[in-house]
């Protein structure tokens, strides 16, 4: 059976770079409270028209430059999204006419800011299956076109942006994901966006509309603070191991402060930690893609302990280790 490994990495961020004085123009808000409560300084929003599959597209053909593959060699292409250019077609099938990629089939997952996380837990599945022999799976958001711009609460959290990673089969290795555990638990108030209500009566004037990205912070913040140390915590004394073993540790790149909260619970140091979010923001399913890239590229991973640990919307959560 084979296992998979990671053939390359990249990430696509929109050229637009928007800072805390400018959302001050248009909220009621301010440079010293995002930075007190989020530690964001930037991010990045898609002003130019680029859409979720246009970046998940770029950040794919980044990927594919770093390989001797072609768009032709890709069998299987996973979008993880939570803001998908459109209920149908999928924004992967966007993607793999983008790529031109006539080979592969193509699906999205909608497991919100954990995405990335069940993407590629859900690529190594197939490759492992034998069926399949290099997958592409790509997170990508742009978030910026769900928020409420009046809503100071959430807006101010939130960027766009894209990361991809190529898996491909290999017969003389058991893999890079060594370990994996998944969770769900049902919530829909906390966190949710772009709801369609169904109709009440029959009228000429029905028309789908989609609700705006909301979330319950104080309720947020609270969960994550009461289950992902414990999940960290026991998913890698599973694998009989420590916090201390890992050598890398990438979480949803949520909030600063929710990130400084979880490096102290798991007392280790926050060096550790991948973080992207003070200058990009919070990119959902795309922060924890980008931030296993930026690690790649500047750190020799061989010999490496990574853990990817997600959580949001659903609510749903989960960690996969790799060990390359």
């Amino acid at each position: 059976m084979p296992g998979s490994k990671i053939l390359a990495s990249a990430h696509y961020l929109p050229t637009d770079i928007v800072t805390n004085d400018d959302l001050s123009q248009i909220i009621d808000t301010n440079d010293t409270w995002i930075q007190s409560h989020t530690g964001i300084k930037t991010r990045h929003i898609s002003l130019q028209g680029e859409n979720t599959s246009d970046l998940a597209t770029k950040a794919a053909l980044l990927a594919l430059k770093d390989t001797n593959l072609t768009a032709n060699d890709i069998d299987v292409i996973i979008v993880t999204t939570f803001t998908p250019d459109g209920l149908a077609p999928s924004t992967a099938a966007l993607v793999q006419r983008n790529l031109n990629a006539k080979k592969a089939w193509a699906y999205d997952i909608m497991t919100a800011c954990a995405g990335f996380v069940f993407g590629l837990s859900t690529a190594d599945k197939f490759i492992r299956s034998g069926a399949y022999k290099n997958i592409l799976v790509i997170a990508a958001e742009v978030n910026s076109k769900m928020m409420d711009f009046s809503d100071r609460t959430s807006t101010v959290f939130f960027g766009d942006g894209a990361g991809a990673v190529i898996l491909t089969a290999d017969d003389n290795d058991t893999g890079v994901v060594v370990g994996e555990e998944l969770h769900t638990i049902g919530n829909p108030d906390v966190v949710h966006s772009g709801r369609i209500a169904p109709l009440k009566e029959l009228s000429a004037t029905n028309y789908p509309k989609t609700d705006a990205f909301s979330q319950m912070g104080h309720d947020v913040f609270d969960e994550v603070t009461t289950l992902i140390p414990k999940h960290i915590t026991d998913f890698l004394a599973s694998k009989q191991l420590t916090p201390h073993d890992v050598d890398y540790f990438i979480p949803h790149q949520a909030n600063l402060r929710l990130i400084e909260y979880i490096a102290n619970a798991l007392n280790e140091p926050l060096e550790k930690f991948s973080t992207n979010i003070v200058r990009n923001g919070n990119t959902s399913s795309a922060g924890i893609a980008i931030g296993f890239d930026e690690l790649n590229h500047a750190v020799n991973l061989l010999g490496k302990k990574v853990l990817l640990t997600g959580f949001g919307a659903g609510f749903t959560y989960g960690s996969v280790l790799l060990e390359f």
